[in-house]
């Protein structure tokens, strides 16, 4: 089973080429954990509810991932936890970076910020997008990993994941 992770800054289309993805290669998708626990905090979130988040994401990626056949397609992972933490509050909890360092994808997919920000109650950084993206950048260099930037229109994202997915199920 190949784990496909769409990464980068909110409203960069993370969700909805994974469910594209998922819908083209009939396979499980990862919905993201935080807007869930978010919508039914009540309150502001503080630091102490990133933890929560990411071992909620953790075990979500873990039960679907038992499920899958040929691919899993991931919404986010500890990655996005590790950059969110960092940015928001100047630091990350431990398990956040261990369960990071330990954890690979078959396939990391940058999504790029060349399409519009939406609006969404939850996200938070409309005007930081630039500046995330060269963290999101910088992480996934820190990390070793090889990973793809996708850009361009809803189909054209569609159709060049489509071809990696393909090349990837090949190697």
């Amino acid at each position: 089973m190949k784990r496909i992770l769409f990464t980068g800054p909110e409203s960069t289309g993370k969700t909805a080429i994974a469910k594209s993805m998922s819908a083209v290669f009939q396979a499980h998708w990862v919905p993201e954990y935080a807007r869930d626990y978010l919508a039914n905090l009540g309150r502001d979130y503080q630091y102490e509810d990133l933890l929560a988040i990411a071992k909620g994401q953790w075990q979500r990626e873990e039960s679907m991932a038992a499920q899958a056949k040929d691919y899993l397609f991931c919404d986010t992972s500890m990655l996005v936890m590790k950059v969110w933490s960092e940015y928001r509050y100047g630091k990350c909890d431990p398990w956040i970076l261990q369960k990071l360092k330990r954890h690979t994808y078959d396939l990391y997919i940058l999504c790029g910020i060349d399409i519009p920000w939406r609006y969404d109650p939850l996200r938070e950084n409309p005007n930081e997008r630039t500046a995330l993206y060269q963290i999101y950048l910088q992480e996934l260099k820190a990390l070793g990993v090889p990973f793809s930037i996708l850009k361009g229109n809803a189909e054209e994202r569609i159709q060049e994941c489509t071809k990696w997915i393909r090349q990837l199920h090949v190697k």
